[in-house]
């Protein structure tokens, strides 16, 4: 067979053309992400906790990391949200930190770099892991900071272990009103079903309702999400998160806050409108939900001797959209309070 031979020019715009053809099918499909978040960075060297839940050996990851100010002794807890990990703490754990603080950021059994089991979750379950994880690395007392969800785990931790919670934060907590009064029941298949159809797009369209102004570097909280619905183990995922969000839904605490004994700091983005399960709320009633300025101070009502910090013009996400005035708050009352 005859060589075939290729125009020097012709070949040079060849080799030239391709790496932007392949940047471009790059920006287009973005490499997917593993479920345990392989190879993304946290803010500190992540640590494994074994642990055995309905006969499956599991491992629950954490971030421990000592103080680079003065040290002062006291170690707080950072609890994550939902749709988020404990990476999403960086810029608190470094305040945390400088300020003199052991800071404990565990990613939740079913979160982050932890082991994804299918188990039938509960805050309780998820209370007790937390607990273990102190335990390993020798905490016998910390203050207690939960995000979103993590608000709800964060309070049924002080109501398990008050002995253990010198202090408890809740920062724009869900779970302040019973969704089950209101929002309609899904089966936690029919959350799964829903899940596997998640998009680019549908994820970014609902993490924008969490903030009063988008940024463009809230985005990577979105490809984290996306990218994983692009791994093999996807399915698992969804499982996952359809399953917690039927223990967001089942298991509130919101009637128990009379019985927090510990002293709480609640902190609240005024225009946060969260709402678990909102798409599947009656359109007359979806006005009356979610509305955080009551909520907040209904909360701190019912806290025995609770502090609320109100935040004008923000919204679910105190720590990423004032940053300053969050960390102030949070440092004022560890520093103020004190067992």
């Amino acid at each position: 067979m005859p060589s075939v031979r290729v125009p020097a020019l012709l070949l040079s715009a060849l080799l030239l053309s391709a790496p932007a053809a392949n940047a471009q099918e790059s920006k287009r499909a973005p490499e997917a992400l593993g479920i345990a978040m392989e190879g993304y960075p946290y803010p500190a060297p992540v640590q494994f906790l074994p642990v055995k839940l309905e006969g499956q050996d599991l491992r629950m990851a954490y971030m421990d990391v000592k103080p680079t100010g003065n040290a002062n002794g006291r170690t707080v807890v950072l609890l994550h949200g939902k749709n988020f990990f404990g990476a999403y703490w960086k810029d608190t754990l470094r305040v945390l930190t400088n300020a003199g603080y052991r800071v404990v950021v565990p990613d939740q059994i079913g979160f982050g770099k932890s082991s994804k089991p299918a188990i039938a979750y509960s805050f309780h379950t998820l209370a007790s892991l937390t607990r273990q994880v102190l335990e390993e690395v020798g905490v016998k007392q910390a203050a207690v900071v939960g995000h979103s969800m993590g608000g709800m785990l964060a309070t049924r931790f002080a109501l398990m272990y008050p002995e253990v919670t010198t202090q408890l934060v809740l920062e724009n907590p869900i779970g302040l009103e019973d969704y089950r009064e209101s929002v309609p029941w899904k089966s936690t298949e029919d959350l799964y079903q829903e899940n596997l159809k998640a998009t680019e797009e549908g994820l970014r369209k609902y993490q924008r309702g969490y903030y009063v102004k988008w940024k463009p570097e809230y985005d990577e909280y979105v490809q984290v999400l996306y990218r994983q619905t692009l791994s093999g183990e996807y399915p698992r995922l969804a499982w996952v998160s359809a399953a917690t969000q039927t223990m967001i839904y089942e298991q509130p605490v919101v009637h128990e806050f009379p019985f927090v004994k510990v002293p709480t700091l609640v902190v609240i983005g005024q225009e946060d409108r969260t709402v678990v399960g909102k798409g599947s709320v009656p359109p007359a009633l979806l006005p009356k939900l979610g509305q955080y300025p009551a909520l907040g101070k209904k909360t701190a009502a019912a806290i025995p001797g609770a502090t609320l910090v109100e935040l004008p013009n923000v919204g679910h996400i105190p720590h990423f959209e004032s940053p300053e005035k969050w960390h102030s708050a949070l440092l004022d009352f560890l520093r103020k309070v004190s067992k």
